[in-house]
């Protein structure tokens, strides 16, 4: 369902350390926008009742119902995208904006 690359996992464990929230899950949320394309979420947080848990490697993800449909088959990965400027990026085929990377 939801993939996320070595190089997120490491970062993700990193912030969790640095946030003193080790032991919690993390939460991606996901919503449309007016043009259709996905504005996304994350942080630290508890299991509420209704979530969906998913686990990719050793991070657990959690997200509501609503968020699960629209990151289906969603892989999240930390890059560089300047010099010395890495952010979390969501490649995401239910994003009309998404372009697979070039092979």
């Amino acid at each position: 369902m939801i993939t996320v690359t070595p190089a997120a996992a490491s970062q993700i464990k990193l912030s969790a350390e640095q946030g003193k929230t080790e032991g919690m899950s993390l939460r991606i949320a996901a919503s449309r926008n007016s043009d259709n394309s996905i504005h996304y979420g994350m942080g630290f947080d508890d299991i509420k009742e209704d979530d969906i848990t998913v686990a990719s490697g050793d991070i657990e993800i959690i997200m509501s119902a609503a968020s699960a449909e629209l990151l289906k088959d969603t892989t999240i990965d930390f890059v560089e995208l300047e010099p010395e400027k890495f952010q979390f990026i969501f490649m995401n085929p239910n994003d009309p904006n998404y372009k697979p990377p070039a092979e």
